[in-house]
């Protein structure tokens, strides 16, 4: 069994706190990693709001107010009282379009692991859409789409950014590579990590029609080979790779 939570209102610690006390009052398992059975929120089916954006995209990149961000349930199993940011932030919005991304990772030591011939190892950040999730699948669909960012990688000294869309694994179809409207990507190196920004066109994305299907299929993962990974939800102990039914919902609200 899976429960439905919408969330309206992103403040992280409140909500974590919130979610780790209805889950003590569902289940008395003992600690995961350190012994639970599964992941809290894989008990959780998430909806999410994802706001309107009124600017445009920009070749230079746009950067998201805060009331952008995304919450990241994965923490569910850390306890309220540890007090510890997390290491990655991700902030979406959305327009006719498309939508924009913000990425900031913090805390690194080392300089990102990216290699175009091997994107799905690298550091960075991968999207998966589902522009038709009314219905469960768990095999992606041809409305199913797979997204990567990494903020090195490319040119003949690898330091440019890398956008790609990529196959979904077991897909019954995969959704057709619009060779005229290619994601876009920008990065900038920080002191202890980096900022990542992207745009993903509408024409881009089979099915995308927000006012016909305001609800989306959505899930993320933040790799890092020094930090770890940071997901929206289930983390890669479950296939959110290739089962949609697994990722969360994106409302997308317009004011």
């Amino acid at each position: 069994m899976r429960f439905r939570f919408r969330c309206d209102i992103v403040q992280s610690f409140d909500l974590r706190k919130t979610l780790h006390d209805i889950l003590v009052q569902l289940m008395t398992l003992s600690q995961s990693r350190d012994g639970r059975l599964i992941e809290s929120s894989f008990l959780f089916h998430f909806s999410v709001p994802c706001y309107y954006f009124k600017g445009h995209w920009k070749k230079s990149g746009v950067s998201l107010p805060e009331a952008y961000a995304l919450p990241c349930f994965d923490q569910l199993d850390q306890s309220s009282k540890d007090g510890k940011k997390p290491w990655a932030e991700v902030r979406l919005a959305w327009n006719a379009e498309g939508f924009i991304l913000n990425l900031s990772v913090t805390g690194k030591q080392q300089d990102p692991w990216c290699r175009d011939s091997r994107i799905e190892d690298s550091d960075g950040i991968a999207l998966w859409f589902n522009t038709r999730s009314s219905s469960p699948i768990h095999r992606a669909s041809r409305f199913c789409h797979e997204f990567r960012f990494l903020p090195l990688g490319e040119g003949t000294q690898m330091k440019q950014p890398i956008a790609r869309q990529c196959e979904i694994k077991r897909a019954k179809e995969n959704a057709k590579v619009a060779s005229g409207f290619p994601p876009q990507v920008r990065s900038q190196s920080q002191s202890e990590g980096y900022a990542l920004q992207a745009f993903i066109p509408g024409k881009g994305i089979s099915g995308f029609d927000p006012d016909e299907h305001p609800h989306i299929g959505f899930h993320f993962v933040v790799s890092d080979q020094e930090r770890g990974i940071h997901a929206m939800t289930l983390g890669d102990a479950f296939p959110t790779d290739a089962d949609p039914s697994l990722w969360s919902t994106l409302e997308l609200v317009d004011s």
